[in-house]
């Protein structure tokens, strides 16, 4: 495992952009409206299933021997995911966002589907260095793609993309000259950036202390085994966080907020 947080999230930000290049293109746009090339990164959010090799708590141990903790969990229902988030006590440092999908609540199908892939993950890469962003440890058909699509849009986005961080985020309290998410939101659109507008451009506000808006993935191609397709792959978030009643930032996360967030990975 990583033994330096820096160099980890240097290769999740590397492994992202190359199938995110919209990304790079924002993080451009809003360091020269804004005067500065360093944009501070909120969080990051991996995806995972809750089988026992690859779980949640498999990811979390990457960041928990980096001296993060575990701070607040999560229940999405109608998508069948549990998370957690992680906090290191260094407040200059990245929130991490880990969420897994609930396999036994799909159709027998999909869980076969799902058990074929992770079969193929060893336990040595689990505690690789580079892990947290190797990517698919499998090969599925377009087919099964379709199938897992058809039940899960985050089963079939990890059936494709495997392990990388889904998404950065853009801390919009750390962004000279701009202090509103809204500003933000307005200067991706008149550069022709699509955001997601499910539940509304901004999710939340300064009544849960946290307002969040993404853009919708990128496209990018995946080699499936029976063919080449070109599908969602990653998008870029904003955040922007407020003071809670003690005067301190909430640093925590707002599920029904996360909820429309995940969406930003939909097929169009």
């Amino acid at each position: 495992m990583h033994t330096d947080i820096n160099k980890l999230f240097q290769g999740l930000w590397q492994n992202y952009i190359q199938i995110t290049p919209s990304a790079s293109n924002i993080h451009e746009l809003l360091g020269t409206k804004t005067g500065k090339s360093d944009i501070i990164n909120d969080h990051i959010a991996l995806r995972t299933f809750n089988l026992q090799r690859v779980n949640l708590n498999k990811l979390a141990a990457h960041f928990l021997a980096l001296g993060y903790e575990q701070k607040g969990d999560y229940d999405f229902a109608t998508k069948k995911l549990t998370a957690q988030h992680f906090e290191h006590p260094d407040t200059t440092q990245a929130k991490v966002f880990i969420s897994e999908l609930r396999v036994e609540e799909l159709s027998e199908t999909a869980q076969a589907i799902i058990n074929e892939m992770i079969c193929n993950v060893s336990v040595h890469a689990v505690e690789a260095d580079n892990f947290l962003y190797s990517g698919t440890h499998w090969t599925v058909s377009h087919g099964d793609y379709k199938t897992l699509l058809a039940e899960s849009e985050y089963a079939a986005w990890m059936a494709a993309w495997g392990y990388r961080a889904n998404h950065f985020t853009v801390s919009v309290n750390h962004l000279n000259n701009i202090d509103e998410l809204s500003e933000v939101n307005n200067i991706l659109k008149q550069a022709e950036f699509r955001l997601n507008s499910s539940g509304g451009e901004i999710k939340g506000g300064e009544e849960v202390c946290l307002a969040q808006s993404s853009t919708m993935a990128d496209s990018s191609e995946v080699v499936f085994a029976d063919a080449t397709v070109s599908i969602p792959s990653c998008f870029y978030e904003f955040a922007q966080r407020y003071k809670m009643a003690n005067g301190e930032y909430y640093q925590g996360f707002v599920a029904a907020s996360a909820d429309k967030i995940f969406e930003s990975t939909n097929a169009q």
